[in-house]
């Protein structure tokens, strides 16, 4: 009979065999990353070490509490446990960091004005890539019309949904600003709205992620805290059970 109830045992070593699943996969992406990180290297791209480090870290974690488990020695267990901890802390600070990130992406695009985006505007190449987003997005400028001055491009026309421009007003059109040219109904929202709920999104699948893998090692601390305390409990009832036999 072995030292840990054995339903906790396939529990704990099915868990650990999964991120252990995980780990690879995560190693798989990082050496594809790698390859495409080699092409956009002269162009400033991320560094991908932490990414490296993640995955093996996942993978020799896991490995380690596969062999814990399998192998029942109370000091494999001890390891596996702090490691737990220092995870847990390090996902709870990360899932932190992309919430005060969030926050400060948010009120930087909300204190954005027409003055500090026309800097921008000057540039033929930003101009592009803000006509193929309006027409995606259909949006009309970063902070507002404004940003285009006297002249609103096409690009911000807004129809109705009847397929023609309507006398009342589309909910998502408005008209546009006085004593400019252009479309006679262009978009309501802006574009740093919608950059924002793209931002948004990838922000909430982080918080999500890092949030999540806390719960998982809290939970894997906990399994192994459990099982140290039956592998002690096991091996102080042989002590005493050889001890008596001796006496």
């Amino acid at each position: 009979m072995g030292k840990i109830n054995g339903c906790i045992k396939c529990l704990f070593i099915f868990f650990n065999v999964l991120y252990a699943i995980f780990g690879c996969i995560l190693i798989i992406g990082a050496v594809k990353a790698s390859a495409i990180y080699l092409q956009v290297q002269a162009v400033g791209a991320p560094n991908l070490g932490w990414i490296w480090v993640f995955a093996i870290s996942v993978l020799v974690i896991s490995c380690l509490g596969i062999y814990a488990g399998i192998s029942e020695k109370a000091i494999i267990l001890k390891i596996f446990a702090g490691f737990m901890v220092v995870g847990m802390i390090i996902m709870l600070i990360l899932g932190i960091v992309v919430v005060v990130l969030r926050d400060k992406v948010k009120q930087k695009l909300d204190a954005a004005t027409t003055e500090f985006v026309s800097s921008y505007m000057k540039e033929e190449s930003v101009q592009n890539v803000l006509r193929e987003l309006q027409t995606t997005a259909k949006c009309c400028g970063v902070v507002s019309a404004s940003d285009w001055g006297d002249e609103i491009p096409q690009s911000c026309d807004c129809k109705s949904s009847y397929g023609g421009y309507d006398p009342f007003g589309s909910p998502g059109c408005k008209a546009r600003p006085q004593g400019t040219t252009g479309p006679d109904q262009i978009y309501k929202q802006s574009c740093a709205d919608y950059i924002f709920s793209i931002l948004n999104f990838v922000f909430q699948i982080s918080m999500g992620f890092f949030f999540g893998l806390a719960v998982t090692a809290l939970l894997g601390l906990l399994i192994s805290l459990l099982m140290i305390h039956q592998v002690k409990r096991h091996d102080s009832a042989a002590g005493s059970s050889m001890a008596m036999k001796g006496y």
